[in-house]
């Protein structure tokens, strides 16, 4: 349904009259009632509603018939596929009305409240894979039972866009081993982080870029074509589940899972087209049935995944209307404002004051920004590993060496004109530090945790340096010597009296 009671209640707020035909809503679970109680007038039938609405908006691209019934100033809503339906589009322009297609909205942020395509593809995605699941004979998360191992299944979903995002999603979350390629490298990081595998392909330039403007796929090369392919051959063997999405504005949808990699494909395997409308991305698929290989592998072509959910996308594609038609009514008295410069606009109308507007001008705003995805990390052989590890400790060893050369020589300076008193102290603070150190350090930390063993081999270090001063002729080092040992040994005893009550925290009584 392009209107729910919902909708409409925001519609009247532009200043809009609704209108409904009678009973249409009873599929989706709307009733006659339910509008009614919103404020829409229900009329009788699809005659009555064509002649008393200035604006139809609905969901499947109108027939020449109901085209037939517009007039000069109408507009009608809904999705029309202007590339594939161009008798349709001159009928409308002979007719003077204008016409809105919601599958041509351009895909700028700007415009995402209103893309009706992402929004039924993400059902589509969604009921992909609930339908596979439907027809594979086995779970999709592994399980260890007392009556055995079970693998989990193994799912390639064929085009990240918003339905392959989507069925990537649901078919982690039921624990599936995900696997996802698309020919745009920018949605590699949003693959992976999602939980699923991006599948690389061994192509000279990398992933190719297939990214068109307004953020759709654009065609690949025959030769990246050609490499496709022959991924998806190494990969059908071991593949359960094949989900495919890959669709091209204004082309039929391009062939990528061949008879060939049906027949390589284990018996029980299934494959859901859902470019089955557009003609299919499967050898096998059938437009709207679900069809078996000689191998016995499900294909599944059905078009209608969104009305197989018809309550959850009448909710989604009513907004997307409202949404369009908030733009087109900026002064929220009820009157359209047909604006030819806003994007948004422009971009989904086709047809206008008697003119065709398709194509519409590449948006100033690309969609998503073209990036390089990250380079996959080589894990290294175990020879490279030795000599990574071999050239570190070299490294290592020489900084050593360096450091130790540059103490002797500093050493050697200072003794040769520093007093014999002051290197009496400096080999007192030596030994001191090395020695209370260790002694302190090498305690396990189950007696202390690591920030006490810390501070304690600190308070260790100052103990044994001021005991060794404690010696001197000096009465005021011998006091200091005297307070630094009383402090650190606090210091050490308190440690180990709080460490003990932490620890005692975790003991069973």
């Amino acid at each position: 349904m392009a209107l729910t009671p919902a909708t409409a209640q925001q519609l009247q707020k532009l200043g809009h009259e609704c209108l409904v035909e009678a009973d249409a809503g009873l599929s989706a679970g709307f009733s006659d009632e339910a509008y009614r109680a919103a404020g829409v007038t229900v009329v009788d039938g699809a005659d009555e509603l064509f002649a008393r609405a200035d604006v139809v908006a609905k969901v499947a691209p109108p027939t020449a018939d109901e085209v037939e019934r517009l007039s000069s100033g109408k507009t009608i809503i809904s999705f029309f596929y202007p590339a594939q339906n161009k008798d349709l589009l001159e009928l409308a322009q002979g007719k003077g009305a204008n016409v809105v297609a919601m599958d041509m909205v351009p895909r700028i942020s700007r415009a995402q409240k209103m893309d009706a395509l992402s929004s039924m593809a993400n059902i589509a995605g969604y009921r992909a894979v609930i339908e596979a699941g439907n027809n594979f004979g086995r779970f999709f998360t592994g399980q260890v039972t007392a009556a055995g191992k079970v693998p989990p299944a193994k799912v390639l979903v064929i085009g990240a866009g918003v339905a392959g995002l989507a069925a990537i999603g649901v078919a982690t979350s039921l624990g599936a081993q995900t696997y996802a390629f698309d020919v745009r490298p920018e949605v590699a990081e949003q693959i992976e982080s999602m939980g699923a595998e991006f599948v690389y392909l061994d192509f000279d330039g990398g992933q190719q870029d297939g990214a068109a403007t307004g953020g759709y796929a654009a065609p690949s090369s025959p030769e990246f074509r050609e490499k496709q392919l022959a991924k998806f051959r190494e990969l059908a063997p071991q593949i359960d589940i094949v989900i495919t999405t890959a669709l091209i504005p204004g082309r039929a949808a391009p062939k990528l899972w061949l008879a060939d990699m049906v027949a390589a494909m284990k018996p029980g395997s299934v494959i859901v087209d859902l470019a089955a409308e557009r003609g299919g991305n499967c050898d096998l698929t059938v437009v709207g049935q679900r069809v078996f290989s000689d191998n016995g592998v499900v294909v599944i072509g059905y078009t209608d995944f969104p009305s197989r959910m018809a309550a959850q996308a009448s909710t989604l594609y009513a907004t997307n209307i409202c949404h369009m038609l908030t733009d087109l009514t900026p002064g929220k008295d009820g009157k359209l404002v047909h604006n030819m410069e806003d994007d948004v606009i422009r971009g989904a109308t086709v047809a206008f004051e008697g003119g065709i507007t398709y194509p519409p001008p590449p948006p100033k705003i690309a969609a998503i920004a073209a990036q390089r995805p990250k380079e996959k990390v080589k894990e290294p052989t175990p020879e490279e590993k030795r000599a990574i590890e071999a050239a570190a400790f070299k490294a290592q060893t020489r900084n050593q060496l360096g450091l130790l050369a540059i103490g002797t020589a500093l050493l050697l300076v200072v003794g040769a004109f520093a007093p014999p008193a002051f290197m009496g102290h400096f080999v007192v603070f030596v030994l001191a530090c090395f020695v209370g150190f260790q002694v302190i350090w090498n305690v396990s930390h189950s007696l202390h945790t690591p920030l006490m063993a810390v501070t304690n081999a600190v308070s260790g270090i100052v103990i044994l340096g001021a005991l060794l001063q404690i010696g001197s002729g000096n009465w005021l080092v011998v006091l200091l010597a005297a307070l630094s040992v009383l402090i650190a040994t606090i210091n050490i005893v308190g440690g180990f009296l709080v460490t003990r009550r932490m620890l005692a925290m975790f003991q069973k009584s």
